[in-house]
């Protein structure tokens, strides 16, 4: 959080000495601001992947910096180094600007191989969890977060790839206004995590374990399947809004691998399918009552174990083929 924070108050303070001529016109100001660039990127991905995996900071994270020290030697040679005439002289021959552009390529293919890897972290995160927990997880923080960031990237490219068509003054001009966008993310970020730490804290911790742990026989499967459809009907564990994979294996008597491999290989259901599956079994049940007719779906979906009205519908669709609407219309 801390150089996510310095890396945008970098960029910003160069292009505000610039812009407002302090200390004069000097480019160079500006020149060196574009280092915060290579850094966004990298610290972008480690903040994902330190929320997501629980992964501390080490001196071997640094080399993802590595990009950037390359990127500021260059700037100070290349840039600041060189007096006021040999940078002229870069300027009629257009090596400068041809320089500059080359520059602000490798800042966008850094930037967006950053986020990328940080997406494929979030949406692995994801999808790791369908089978690990019952209910839906609220992610809109992460999700907002991403999406914005990829956003800016976009039209940074988009604008980067105008600016070969002679519109080279849009892409100049707009840039520092992506930079605001990004600035006001980090600052949104950081009021959060400050006066919500839980936002960040989308998951319990999930300890990740293998099939190679489980030693029981086909034969052992089944007769696992059997007690665990008894158990589901018996103590009906899905009424649980916050069911989690560990949970279940214990009430059954085996490790999350081995009830994992039993989901997947004999019933073929991953854990939130499954114990959806019962609560959808559980929801039809209770609207048949007499009392149903006082609750709303939604009402009765939550007394079935679910937590969310989307995951409800969602699940529902995807279960019966209909909604729960059209499928009691259909039943009457």
């Amino acid at each position: 959080m801390a150089i996510l924070i310095a890396t945008l108050a970098m960029g910003l303070l160069g292009k505000v000495l610039y812009n407002t001529n302090y200390w004069g016109p000097n480019f160079r100001f500006i020149a060196l601001s574009e280092l915060s660039t290579l850094l966004f990127g990298p610290t972008l991905f480690l903040f994902t992947r330190a929320t997501l995996q629980k992964l501390p900071f080490t001196k071997q994270n640094l080399v993802h910096y590595v990009p950037g020290v390359a990127y500021f030697v260059f700037i100070l040679v290349y840039f600041i180094i060189p007096t006021d005439a040999i940078i002229v002289q870069r300027v009629k021959t257009g090596e400068l600007i041809r320089v500059i552009y080359t520059c602000h390529a490798f800042g966008l293919l850094v930037n967006i191989t950053y986020w990328i890897l940080a997406w494929n972290i979030f949406s692995g995160f994801m999808h790791h969890l369908k089978h690990e927990v019952s209910y839906e997880i609220r992610a809109r923080f992460m999700t907002n977060l991403l999406l914005v960031v990829g956003i800016s990237l976009g039209i940074w490219l988009i604008l980067y790839a105008t600016s070969f068509l002679g519109f080279e003054r849009l892409e100049r001009d707009a840039r520092p206004y992506i930079w605001i966008v990004l600035t006001l993310i980090i600052l949104f970020i950081t009021y959060y995590s400050m006066i919500s730490p839980q936002v960040l804290q989308i998951a319990p911790e999930l300890k990740k374990q293998k099939y190679t742990q489980s030693k029981l026989s086909s034969k052992d499967m089944d007769v696992l399947k059997d007690k665990l459809d008894q158990l589901m009907l018996e103590k009906k564990p899905h009424l649980n809004s916050k069911l989690l994979k560990t949970e279940l294996a214990q009430m059954l008597g085996v490790n999350s691998p081995e009830l994992a491999r039993l989901l997947n290989e004999n019933i073929g259901m991953n854990f939130f399918e499954y114990v959806n599956y019962y609560r959808i079994q559980e929801f039809i049940q209770l609207a048949k009552n007499d009392n149903a007719k006082q609750f709303t779906f939604y009402g009765l979906a939550q007394e079935a174990g679910f937590n969310s009205k989307t995951t409800f519908n969602k699940s529902f669709k995807n279960l019966i083929g209909s909604s729960p609407s059209e499928y009691f219309e259909s039943t009457t």
